[in-house]
């Protein structure tokens, strides 16, 4: 079993964290962070740490611990470094732009892709590259997924939007018989 819950997360100069019941709040700035427990576990900020304990020793209070300890560590690294995630375009005539909060995508089919991105993730396109950046891990792990899932790399040209750290298996292509 992972012991992951034990280890106390550092809170770096400039971070609030403040804890009230089950709500954890994380403070910089504007930006504000909510972190609900839900009962399971028992946090404490103590000599500029933040502590996660479960509360019962059943089995699921155990599981939620790591869970909660992991959320608490990725909205301190959200709001003092932030996330990036960066895709890659191969492809004839695929393209890619940004206007406002929209990014048009033109991946091979008969129209453009608008994709409406929220005001609190920012994108931007350099030639091929799409770098998606924000606070939340969630939100831009998802986006990226969102976007790579217009047009999923293929195996045997290599053709459409992966991850920059991808790799893409090749196939080969059709032999003739002789």
């Amino acid at each position: 079993m992972s012991r992951i819950g034990k280890k106390p997360v550092k809170i770096p100069a400039g971070l609030e964290v403040s804890v009230s019941g089950d709500l954890v709040e994380f403070k910089k700035g504007s930006v504000q962070k909510v972190l609900d427990t839900k009962g399971n576990v028992e946090a404490k900020v103590e000599d500029g740490e933040l502590v996660f304990a479960p509360k019962g020793s059943d089995r699921q209070s155990s599981a939620f611990w790591g869970t909660y300890r992991a959320l608490g560590q990725n909205i301190i690294t959200g709001l003092t470094e932030g996330f990036k995630k960066q895709l890659e375009i191969n492809g004839v005539g695929y393209r890619a732009a940004v206007s406002g909060n929209v990014l048009e995508l033109q991946l091979g089919f008969s129209h453009p892709i608008n994709y409406e991105f929220p005001k609190d993730v920012q994108i931007v396109v350099e030639k091929n590259v799409i770098t998606v950046q924000g606070n939340d891990k969630q939100v831009v792990g998802q986006i990226a997924a969102e976007i790579r899932s217009f047009r999923a790399p293929e195996p045997y040209k290599g053709k459409g939007v992966k991850y920059s750290d991808e790799t893409i298996i090749r196939k080969a292509g059709k032999t003739s018989k002789k």
